[in-house]
Formats: C-alpha cells, sequence, structure tokens
C-alpha cells in the first residue's frame, strides 16, 4: 500500500477502542454476515446505500474493500449506490486523497474516478449511481444504509440477502463553512476505523 495510507492506517488500528460498544455489536453483525458468505460462497458483496451516493456511501465502499485486502481476505467485492443519481462529491474525493488514496481526476457532471490503494492494486471505480444500476450486484448481497433517510426511504432492495444500518452523520453539513476540511476528514476517519474494525473481526 502506499506509504502515506499505510500510516494512516497504523493510526486507526490503535483506535478501535474508540468505537462504542454499541456500534461495536452492529457491525459484528455485518462481519458475521461476510464470514458466513465466505465460508458458504466463497464470496461476499456489500452494496454500501446513503441517497445521493455521493460521501459516505463511496467512504464506506473504498475502505471496506481496502481493509479486505489489507487483512488478505479474498472473495470481498464492495460497491455503493443511492436512492438517486448525483455525483461523487469532490470533497469527499478530497478527503480520500488526504488519506493517502491515489485518485485519477475526470471531469464531467458525474465523473467515474478510479481510486487505487498500492500501485499494483485493481483500482475501483467510483462514480454516483443508483442502488439497481447495472454495475452492482442484484442477488446474494448485503444492503448496508450509511444515512438514515435512505435506510427509511428504500424499505425494499430487490435480491438482498441482508440488510443493516451502518448510519453516518452527513459532512454536507460543514460545505462552504470553515470547518468544511476538518469536518470531512472527521467522518473519512470514523468511516475507515469503523470499516477497518468490522474487517478485523471476519
Amino acid at each position: 500500500m502506499y506509504t502515506k495510507l499505510k500510516e494512516y492506517i497504523s493510526e486507526i488500528t490503535q483506535e478501535f477502542e474508540s468505537i462504542p460498544d454499541e456500534r461495536k455489536k452492529t457491525l459484528q453483525d455485518v462481519a458475521d454476515y461476510i464470514s458466513k458468505e465466505l465460508k458458504e460462497n466463497n464470496s461476499a458483496k456489500l452494496n454500501f446505500i446513503c441517497t445521493h451516493n455521493s460521501r459516505r456511501s463511496h467512504l464506506a465502499q473504498i475502505w471496506t474493500q481496502t481493509a479486505a485486502a489489507y487483512y488478505e481476505i479474498d472473495g470481498v467485492e464492495t460497491f455503493s449506490g443511492g436512492t438517486e443519481s448525483t455525483a461523487f462529491n469532490p470533497r469527499a474525493v478530497a478527503a480520500v486523497e488526504r488519506a493517502g488514496f491515489h485518485i485519477t481526476s475526470p471531469v464531467g457532471e458525474n465523473p467515474s474516478y478510479e481510486v487505487k490503494f498500492s500501485e499494483d492494486a485493481d483500482p475501483m471505480f467510483c462514480f454516483s449511481k443508483k442502488f439497481d444500476d447495472e454495475v452492482n450486484p442484484d442477488k446474494n448481497f448485503a444492503a448496508i444504509m450509511t444515512c438514515s433517510d435512505a435506510d427509511e426511504n428504500c424499505p425494499f432492495v430487490p435480491g438482498t440477502s441482508f440488510r443493516k444500518p451502518v448510519t453516518y452523520r452527513d459532512p454536507k453539513e460543514s460545505d462552504g463553512t470553515e470547518k468544511e476540511k476538518e469536518t470531512y476528514d472527521e467522518r473519512c476517519l470514523q468511516i475507515a476505523t469503523e470499516m477497518f474494525y468490522m474487517m478485523s473481526r471476519v
């Protein structure tokens, strides 16, 4: 993995005790699902869903896939989607870059970013899309709801074999303020820490 990212990961893996016990139980439920799927099917597919698929769902997708590689857990595939399509927010993209990922900088209204955690890793292609987009799985996958709006307004996700709300506060609330960068970095760190804890329990 890239040096800066390795240093970031080294820090977050020392912070698992900061996760509240109730939160750990929720993350353990997802870890148990992953373990079961890997044992029975040799693969586990996770689709992280948030209303606009622009911030939290992408962060969870990226960090979970990275954690699977870090812990050498084969067969884990991560995806993300929303109840509508917008764009992978550039503020969230910047937070991921500051953590140490290498990301292409495409242009356009809804660009597809290539996100890499190491030079020899296959890139993750991240762009905003609906949860049932053709690039996402349509059966035997977990729907992980990363925002309460998506959980409430998306009561049925076709094809899912497991559903769990793992919600996060929206960093969008800081957009255009002096706290913007700090807030996005905090949310990136929180999601990274929890997704790494989750994958360490698989």
